[in-house]
């Protein structure tokens, strides 16, 4: 067994209001989160010596980000983008910084405000309307040149490809939207006990079904929220984390995937994700299996996201994630407890921090109400651009081999 990912913990947490929450830009979203976590872990802003940024705040953000912060002689500072992987990727380097000794202490952070004052949520990120300069995400750059030909025959949104990966595992399996929708509807019981979900009330499987089409056969209730707002982490030592304010949340293992499956006929995309790679990587890392994970905390821009992810971490067998879904193993009192805040498809959307930032709150033992009362492996995921990216961790209330 490696014993790499045995020495570092996330120490701090810093969450700003979010959701609707106007003004603020970027940058000072994410100055604010990081103050936060290294308040919450009890250190000062002096003690950083690593900053790691992902996306939202344009320029040089990680040069910028540092001055706001009044951040100085740095040794590990950067600015990385794998989209929704990114999270589980920084987390991963910081780690590696601190065990090698490149750094001693590294926030990471992840800062965006796409909603607009009297504008609606799906224009935040109506890509057909951005130009090139202006940083779309994958599928967005299909739209220029030849790519015009797919925003003509309505490609138009990253909602678009996700509706064809689940039509394509749909007809491989026979995957049903009743399915996904079971997801929609344990998700939400799990952000009515979250303070600070953004959807609360709770649905039913006929509130999804009756929910308007965004791209068959995704409807509204299958897609992600879009929030305002930061999250940061602070990554140290294990040795030094016993001493500092909160209970340390031990990285066991991490892994990314990134499988370059071809959007075309007899490639595997909307079949296999980079979960299938990233997971086992991880999880020989931390040293366990998935048997041995209490519970997990996936990336779900859509229901399909968190399907898939399941059978391809190994929970389940390829194209039994629906009927696992539908059994009831991944809400409250499940035998799987997943997306235990809400996700991002009733609590927040954050990226990759949506799920890094539950897992932390359930390990320290914080989850209040959502509390589950096995915490002692937490498998977290992210996937990035259209199914392009996967990072894994595996993190743990107690110190590795402990």
């Amino acid at each position: 067994m490696s014993e790499l990912g045995g020495g570092a913990a996330i120490v701090g947490l810093g969450m700003t209001e979010l959701g609707k929450v106007y003004g603020p830009s970027p940058r000072r979203f994410a100055a604010d989160a990081v103050r936060r976590a290294v308040a919450d872990a009890d250190l000062g802003l002096g003690d950083l010596d690593g900053l790691l940024v992902s996306h939202g705040m344009g320029g040089s953000p990680g040069i910028e980000l540092a001055e706001t912060l009044g951040l100085t002689d740095l040794r590990l500072l950067t600015h990385l983008n794998a989209y929704g992987a990114t999270a589980g990727a920084m987390v991963s380097y910081a780690a590696m910084s601190v065990l090698s000794g490149a750094a001693t202490t590294v926030a990471c952070v992840f800062a965006d405000a796409p909603l607009k004052p009297r504008q609606s949520a799906g224009s935040a990120y109506d890509f057909s309307a951005r130009s090139p300069r202006g940083g779309p995400a994958p599928a967005a750059r299909e739209f220029y040149g030849y790519g015009g030909m797919m925003a003509a025959l309505g490609f138009r949104s990253v909602n678009s490809f996700y509706a064809l990966a689940a039509q394509r595992h749909m007809a491989r399996y026979g995957t049903t939207g009743e399915q996904l929708g079971a997801i929609a509807v344990s998700t939400r019981q799990w952000a009515a006990m979250n303070p600070l979900a953004q959807l609360r009330d709770p649905i039913t499987l006929e509130d999804h079904q009756n929910s308007r089409w965004v791209a068959e056969p995704l409807h509204l209730l299958d897609c992600c929220l879009v929030s305002n707002g930061a999250i940061a982490i602070v990554v140290t030592s294990a040795d030094r984390a016993r001493d500092l304010a909160q209970p340390p949340v031990h990285l066991w293992g991490w892994g990314q995937g990134h499988p370059g499956h071809r959007k075309e006929r007899g490639s595997e995309f909307g079949l296999t994700t980079g979960a299938a790679a990233s997971g086992p990587i991880a999880m020989k890392m931390a040293g366990v299996t998935v048997d041995d994970i209490d519970v997990c905390e996936l990336y779900d821009c859509y229901t399909f996201t968190v399907l898939v992810s399941l059978e391809d971490y190994g929970f389940c067998g390829k194209g039994e994630g629906g009927a696992f879904a539908a059994s009831g193993a991944l809400g409250p009192g499940g035998r799987l407890p997943t997306n235990t805040g809400g996700g991002q498809l009733s609590a927040f959307y954050m990226w990759g921090m949506t799920p890094l930032s539950e897992a932390v709150i359930q390990a320290r033992g914080a989850g209040g109400e959502r509390q589950v009362p096995a915490n002692d492996v937490i498998l977290v995921s992210g996937n990035g651009g259209v199914l392009d990216h996967h990072s894994t961790l595996i993190v743990s209330p107690h110190a590795k081999g402990a």
